[in-house]
């Protein structure tokens, strides 16, 4: 049985190491740029200026949606319009894939960063607990749940929870659910796998819930509650990450046609579309 401990060191400041294209964007300027990739919004922030973006958000008020945006989201926005108006809403597209990174940098020439999810909900949560804002965690099973906010608690004592609910909730529960998350009035709402309609949940119930940053997280509770390793640095690094997936579940190996397709659509976008 695993037992809870806090998040090492080097997993709290995961996020704030220099990430690729860092170097080429200055401290100088906004904090951030939002460029267009085949029609889908994606956000370049520096990990040095993510801090001043979070707290701009904040400071906006209203519904501030995160997206960490992966190839496979990417092509999901170009076909499905209820999760395209998402994505087009949101209030901040960070790309987690090396492909986007790339693509970015075919197509217009600059040099995105990008993100491991796991480092980037670190430097997240490091940024709010700076200022004692708080979180709320929706999803995933209750044991896992409840040994994230352990050791969310642990690693970042000045970040107050204000509210937990796991994933198996029935339909006829949601209305309660959503009006607890806006009772609680968090800044940040965290939102794990097993909710019924996934990212799109956050999408559904936007208007209903209180002004603050929502994000999707995925896995990311099972990563907190060390049922899961994520990626190491030198993998991530190389864009080879879906491989650790892929042997998971051995039909993830056919996202190398939705890779190809990608490829061909960034040649046909160069060539013919100015």
């Amino acid at each position: 049985m695993d037992t809870e401990a806090p998040l090492d060191s080097a997993s709290r400041g995961g996020g704030k190491a220099a990430g690729e294209g860092d170097s080429a964007i200055s401290m100088a300027g906004p904090p951030r740029e939002r460029i267009s990739l085949l029609k889908v919004p994606v956000d370049i922030v520096s990990h040095q200026r993510l801090g001043d973006v979070i707290y701009e958000l904040l400071n906006k008020g209203g519904e501030q949606n995160l997206v960490l945006l992966s190839l496979a989201d990417l092509l999901r926005a170009r076909r499905n319009g209820e999760y395209r108006e998402y994505v087009r809403n949101a209030a901040l597209v960070i790309p987690i894939s090396k492909s986007i990174v790339g693509g970015i940098r075919f197509l217009t020439g600059k040099r995105a960063v990008r993100y491991m999810p796991f480092d980037f909900v670190v430097s997240l949560l490091n940024i709010l607990e700076d200022r004692e804002f708080s979180v709320f965690l929706l999803g995933g099973k209750l044991q896992v749940l409840r040994k994230t906010e352990s050791n969310i608690r642990q690693t970042f004592p000045r970040l107050n929870i204000v509210g937990r609910f796991p994933a198996a909730f029935k339909r006829q529960e949601e209305a309660v659910v959503v009006e607890a998350i806006r009772k609680a009035a968090s800044s940040l709402l965290l939102v794990g796998k097993g909710i019924r309609g996934g990212e799109r949940w956050i999408a559904r119930y936007s208007a209903r819930l209180n002004p603050g940053l929502r994000l999707w997280c995925s896995d990311l509770y099972d990563v907190f509650a060390e049922r899961r390793r994520r990626p190491s640095r030198k993998t991530f690094d190389r864009g080879l990450e879906f491989m650790g997936y892929c042997f998971q579940s051995p039909l993830k190996f056919f996202r190398i046609f939705p890779y190809f397709y990608y490829k061909l659509l960034l040649l046909g976008h160069r060539l013919f579309v100015r």
